[in-house]
């Protein structure tokens, strides 16, 4: 998958739920993958992790969020909860980004950020998604669906800490978005990728 795709863009994920369900997926492959490599191997799954984890959450923060408030019976506090989880999570990426991947501090900070990602992205299916399905009207999930795709087309591809509203990312997501997407496209170059 290149950098700049996310899981869930097929045509078969019509359903925001359904879409949001494979990114968990690739996000559990790639939080293995991380722990099961070392060098440069390790560098680029973490990566990868790093920018779908950014698109990923931003998209959530933005459209599923904000309907589930709505759509679900105590959606309030299911996303709050989430909210919480999403900004610890976002803190973990960004100290990361600044350690050696093969340093034993990544290696244990890493399994303590897996642990509590699993732990997420389990409440988040059973708590958001599963009462989406049930409470939502499927319409509107198969239009989130497209709405989510969208974001994540300008979603900042690493984490910022402290924008953990829709209203934080809709202010700081542009701006980021092209300085993380033109950061990206220079490491490439100089990947030779």
């Amino acid at each position: 998958m290149a950098p700049s795709e996310t899981t869930g863009q097929q045509a078969e994920s019509n359903d925001v739920v359904v879409l949001l369900q494979k990114q968990h997926e690739e996000i559990r492959t790639l939080l293995d993958e991380v722990l099961a490599h070392t060098g440069e191997q390790r560098k680029h799954s973490f990566r990868l992790l790093v920018h779908l984890m950014a698109v990923h959450e931003t998209a959530e923060e933005e459209i599923v969020h904000p309907y589930a408030r709505k759509a679900v019976d105590g959606g309030g506090a299911v996303v709050a909860d989430r909210l919480k989880e999403e900004e610890a999570a976002q803190r973990a990426l960004k100290r990361l980004e600044k350690l050696d991947p093969d340093d034993p501090a990544f290696v244990e900070e890493f399994t303590a950020l897996r642990e509590a990602v699993l732990a997420h992205a389990g409440a988040e299916e059973r708590q958001e998604f599963a009462r989406l399905r049930e409470e939502g009207d499927p319409a509107r999930l198969q239009l989130l669906a497209k709405a989510v795709r969208a974001a994540e087309a300008v979603a900042p591809t690493r984490p910022h800490p402290g924008t953990g509203t829709g209203a934080g990312n809709l202010l700081l997501g542009p701006p980021a978005a092209v300085a993380d997407r033109t950061r990206d496209a220079v490491r490439r170059v100089f990947r030779g990728e």
